[in-house]
């Protein structure tokens, strides 16, 4: 496997691990530090608002820099920012350190996203992005359950300072083992006027709307399993290992269906697949053995639309693909916002914890029609002629 590919799944490796952590340890830090757990979430709001700020920002800032030198100071911010998160001594100075933490996730995406595809053999473009993001999938396979085991029972701060460790290890696996791409042509103009666009804001809507199905499951998974399934608390991190290894799969199989068919398809079915999945989960949700082979399954299909998405991004962007990858990362934390908060909605009206999996799937529903739509009015862009 080319090495490169290997120093950006480090990557997704400690994006994955320093976003979702966040979700086991809310508690620890909410007790370390002396304040409620509704506070303590705002740190989960904090992080996605730093990608959403920092995607544009960062990509723009570096756009004349070498694709090399841009990841290589990427996650060197990544580093010191995840570090001073880690020994911050009071409530404000661990939202401020949060918020800068997200800065450069969305970036880093981008501008991977698009080395991944010129690093890949033509017509594999896809399955090269997939291998970045599997870094993501071992982080909710393998790290999100290690990180909250060792911040609940030894320290969160230790969870973030190795976060931030391995943040230093893919800086330094970037500079050796990523090859030098050649930088790149940058027309400002051409770089902001893809925001100018009718069918850029229709792939971002598409993003931000059918992820929220996945988030709309996976904030509430947690009661779901206990009080709907009535699994003891004890088998949650099951669950999870399950919903990680059905994303680990389920990104690779995307991977190969994006290069298979039109990208843009692929989002499409992989959108009605979790909305059919979602759908029949509501109705099985009581069943207790049910919902092992359903937190795998859900994850598969879950996470089989990133490298779709990304590539429905790249082949729209012809000249300003870095800016249009990086801002599908943006509008994929808009989407864990979105999903989080209109899963809540039901919940609050005193209705059961498996609601939130119709809400997920009219989301779902929602970003497959606004796929197909973009497939017809948008045809060439769709089948990625201007890429490929």
């Amino acid at each position: 496997m080319n090495k490169g590919l290997i120093a950006l799944a480090f990557g997704g490796l400690a994006m994955g691990m320093t976003e979702f952590n966040m979700m086991g340890l809310l508690m620890n830090i909410a007790d370390d530090i002396n304040i409620s757990i509704p506070k303590a979430s705002n740190l989960i709001g904090l992080y996605a608002l730093g990608v959403v700020v920092g995607a544009p920002i960062l990509v723009i800032a570096t756009a004349n820099m070498r694709p090399k030198k841009v990841l290589f100071f990427l996650m060197l911010l990544f580093f010191f920012f995840n570090g001073i998160f880690s020994i911050a001594p009071n409530e404000w100075s661990l939202y401020i350190s949060r918020f800068v933490s997200g800065l450069p996730h969305g970036a880093f995406f981008g501008v991977a996203s698009v080395v991944a595809a010129k690093l890949a053999k033509p017509g594999k473009e896809a399955q090269a992005i997939s291998i970045m993001f599997t870094g993501m999938t071992l982080a909710n396979l393998a790290g999100i359950p290690l990180g909250t085991y060792v911040g609940q029972h030894f320290s969160w701060r230790i969870t973030y300072g190795v976060i931030s460790c391995l943040g230093l290890v893919t800086a330094l696996t970037i500079y050796f083992w990523l090859p030098e791409i050649e930088k790149p042509k940058v027309n400002m103009r051409k770089q902001m006027n893809y925001f100018s666009r009718k069918e850029a804001w229709l792939i971002i809507s598409v993003i931000s709307i059918g992820t929220g199905g996945l988030f709309a499951w996976i904030s509430y998974i947690g009661p779901l399993v206990t009080k709907v399934s009535g699994l003891d608390e004890t088998h949650v991190p099951i669950i999870m290992f399950l919903v990680g290894l059905g994303m680990f799969i389920g990104n690779l199989i995307g991977g190969k269906l994006a290069d298979t068919v039109i990208p843009t398809k692929a989002a499409m079915f992989s959108f009605m697949a979790m909305a059919v999945c979602l759908v029949f989960g509501y109705f099985v949700s009581h069943i207790e053995w049910a919902a092992y082979p359903m937190a795998f399954l859900t994850g598969g299909i879950a996470f089989s639309i990133g490298s779709s998405l990304q590539m429905m991004l790249i082949n729209s962007a012809e000249g300003a693909e870095t800016l249009a990858a990086s801002a599908g990362q943006g509008a994929f934390n808009i989407g864990n916002s979105l999903g989080a908060y209109l899963g809540a909605i039901p919940i609050g009206l005193g209705y059961a914890f498996n609601t939130p999996l119709l809400v997920g799937a009219g989301l779902a529903s929602i970003g497959s029609v606004l796929a197909f739509f973009y497939l017809v009015n948008f045809r060439l862009r769709a089948i990625g002629k201007s890429s490929r």
